[in-house]
């Protein structure tokens, strides 16, 4: 592939620390793609509120993502984004705002994240009318689907077209919908939307057995992994630490150590995008390394870590690995 003009930058200019290991990880990524290999990709953070999806978007259409881990802000925040993109609140001073002017912003209706306030009756509610009536449905026909599963639902439908305010080519769930591609969703209850099934759950207005749960994540993705890691295996490309990391790479430890089949082959690529400071204790500052002692990664694993910011560097990637 000729690479265009941000992958020749990159090269020509990123040739040490940080930006080298930027650059190996992107080349790895690259080969492993190349040499039939699959790969997973999980998001952590705030990076659907982040707009990763103008350059992941294009990562699914290409077929550069085999499948998707991610926090269950991540699944909504995404279309959140595109339905009420106008509606969101930019605030470049964040770091002065006193707890006043938190609470300011609270009662106007925004909700936080860093230096972005989310629309809560824009975004929020928007979705929960359509995402409510399709939850019900599938309840009233005896049938039990994944958070992803029923997000799919919700934007293949077409009922949430008419909000659109961004180009939905950069909506990394629109892409992902449209090619299938499995989703897994860690500890789904931890976000807005899992929030709201609660509490119809609560008033009685649905039943938890309506969601898929997490052990049945972990099932589908021992089954998904069994069935797509032969030859040069199943990479794995981290962004961020926290449960959408730690919860799939485990499926592997979980197949050898737990159910005894000793020829489930490991993690084939491993690349982690962290800001986490190395630390006692800490998973999200843990280095590839120990990954090697809890049965994850095996010792020619290429294994890969970029410590900087995520905004910053998952675009880059993309783009090199897009030939951009």
């Amino acid at each position: 592939m000729n690479k265009g003009p941000v992958s020749q930058f990159i090269q020509h200019h990123y040739r040490h620390f940080n930006a080298a290991a930027l650059v190996d990880a992107a080349k790895g990524y690259e080969t492993h793609l190349l040499e039939g290999g699959k790969m997973m990709v999980t998001l952590a953070g705030a990076m659907s509120t982040a707009e990763l999806g103008i350059s992941f978007a294009e990562m699914i259409r290409q077929g550069k993502v085999d499948i998707i881990s991610c926090t269950g802000a991540n699944l909504e925040e995404d279309i959140m984004n595109l339905v009420a993109h106008t509606h969101y609140k930019r605030v470049p001073n964040y770091r002065d705002l006193s707890p006043q002017e938190e609470w300011d912003l609270l009662e106007q209706g925004f909700n936080r994240v860093t230096d972005t306030c989310i629309p809560e009756e824009e975004a929020f509610r928007r979705i929960q009318k359509h995402i409510y009536k399709i939850w019900k449905d599938a309840e009233e026909s005896g049938e039990r689907y994944f958070p992803h599963e029923f997000m799919y639902k919700l934007l293949l439908s077409g009922v949430m077209k008419e909000h659109y305010e961004i180009d939905p080519k950069n909506s990394w769930m629109i892409a992902a919908a449209e090619r299938n591609i499995p989703i897994i969703v860690p500890g789904w209850e931890d976000s807005t939307m899992g929030n709201i099934f609660a509490s119809y759950c609560i008033k009685g207005d649905l039943k938890t057995s309506t969601m898929k749960s997490g052990i049945e994540y972990m099932i589908y993705l021992s089954e998904w992994y069994r069935a797509n890691s032969g030859g040069k295996g199943v990479g794995f490309f981290q962004i961020g630490g926290g449960i959408a990391g730690d919860f799939p790479i485990c499926v592997v430890p979980m197949m050898y150590q737990d159910l005894e089949w000793t020829d489930v082959p490991f993690w084939g690529y491993f690349c982690q995008i962290s800001d986490s400071t190395t630390s006692y204790g800490s998973y999200s500052g843990a280095v590839p390394n120990e990954k090697i002692t809890w049965g994850k990664l095996d010792i020619h694993t290429p294994k890969f870590i970029v410590e900087s910011d995520a905004t910053i560097v998952a675009p880059l990637m993309f783009a090199y690995i897009l030939g951009w």
